[in-house]
């Protein structure tokens, strides 16, 4: 079983996904909101995403974590580092539910999980698939200190790869 870490930031807590989560990821996915992940899902999809997002802890040492507003303990949303055979390289990801947009959490999330990546697990460099029409995406990864790196594989074609390096 994997070491998954529980990390905290001012406001919120990272922590394991849990069975709990599946209804608010589920209705997520099936949302338009997904368009930018490939989506929307139907429920096989969906519910293949959230187990693999949980499995990678054990098979890469690295995977998803949901992001939970230490106040009021709801769920915020997701952030997670990607690995194995659907991503050339690991990547950091996120999103957030409606409720937690614009304030900041997916930059907070983010933040933290790519500094203890680096921290922790020694890695030296990260990438985020970003869809070029998400253009809150595009910005939040600017805003992490990522560089587009066109010449990075990724994989989907259309998707512009934002590059994080170690500082």
């Amino acid at each position: 079983m994997a070491d998954i870490p529980v990390l905290t930031t001012a406001r919120l807590t990272l922590r394991a996904m849990r069975a709990a989560d599946w209804p608010c990821f589920r209705a997520l996915m099936a949302s338009p909101r997904a368009r930018h992940m490939g989506g929307p899902f139907d429920d096989t999809a969906a519910w293949g995403m959230f187990c693999a997002d949980h499995a990678q802890w054990d098979l890469f040492g690295t995977g998803a974590l949901m992001i939970d507003d230490r106040a009021t303990g709801d769920c915020l949303g997701q952030v997670g580092v990607n690995a194995g055979p659907l991503f050339p390289e690991r990547e950091l990801g996120w999103f957030v539910y409606p409720q937690a947009e614009a304030r900041g959490i997916a930059f907070e999330a983010a933040s933290a999980l790519r500094d203890w990546t680096r921290d922790v697990r020694r890695l030296d460099t990260l990438v985020s698939y970003v869809d070029p029409d998400n253009a809150r995406s595009v910005r939040l990864a600017e805003r992490l200190g990522a560089v587009q790196d066109p010449d990075a594989p990724r994989p989907d074609p259309d998707d512009l790869v934002f590059r994080h390096f170690r500082r």
